[in-house]
């Protein structure tokens, strides 16, 4: 399954969500740009977990940061910014821009802290914005629980378009998230497929418990046909 577009219209201009997609394009862009030196600098900026806790300095703390901000290959940033696009505009929308860039931020540092945590000896270089994305899915699944995804579902060789409930999508999607976390513990390996399943774990949990205080509050009572603010 790959989702398209959700059916919640944005009532503002997503400026904070578009920042962060052309900011990880456009880095994505420049280590493209380096050839072979971009591995080199990959590995500099990523989230290293045994190098940040055997070398605590600023700059490794840094790089929980910048970590965010760089990916691995085009399938992992088509992806991420596929979803960035879907559910971050409705999510700025709801919060603000002002609100919503230290909330992803936020995600993007719990997503990383529970990943050392798990993984505290991993010597992989762990790069994307998978953990800040899945805390802006959390907030996504809060506020609009009614809203549908979507989907483009490949069956019989034919491309099939279907509208999947967001509870549904964004529910599976958590769960098969943790079903393979848990597998790494289980198998005693660091993740499979180079997948940081921890993170994106603890950015999601992030975002369900952030998602209250950053609403914008002039929403709260707000209600359209399309959506709904349940708790």
């Amino acid at each position: 399954m790959f989702p398209l577009q959700d059916t919640v219209q944005s009532r503002s201009f997503p400026v904070v969500n578009w920042a962060l997609i052309a900011m990880n394009v456009f880095i994505f862009f420049i280590l493209l740009s380096l050839g072979p030196l971009a591995e080199v600098y990959v590995t500099i900026f990523s989230l290293v977990p045994a190098r940040l806790l055997t070398y605590p300095s600023p700059f490794e703390f840094f790089t929980l940061l910048t970590s965010m901000f760089l990916h691995g290959g085009w399938a992992h940033l088509i992806s991420n910014m596929m979803a960035l696009y879907i559910f971050g505009d409705n999510v700025e929308d709801r919060m603000g821009s002002g609100r919503y860039l230290p909330f992803y931020l936020l995600c993007g540092l719990a997503a990383a802290f529970v990943h050392i945590a798990f993984n505290p000896n991993s010597l992989i270089p762990t790069v994307g914005a998978s953990g800040a994305i899945s805390g802006v899915l959390a907030a996504y699944l809060i506020l609009f629980p009614t809203a549908r995804v979507i989907t483009l579902v490949p069956l019989f060789f034919l491309p099939w378009f279907v509208e999947i409930p967001a509870v549904f999508y964004l529910g599976f999607w958590f769960v098969s998230q943790l079903l393979n976390g848990i597998l790494t513990i289980v198998a005693g390996v660091q993740a499979f497929g180079g997948v940081a399943w921890w993170a994106h774990i603890g950015g999601f949990l992030a975002g369900l418990i952030l998602v209250r205080p950053f609403v914008s509050r002039r929403y709260i009572r707000r209600v359209y046909a399309d959506e709904y603010f349940p708790w």
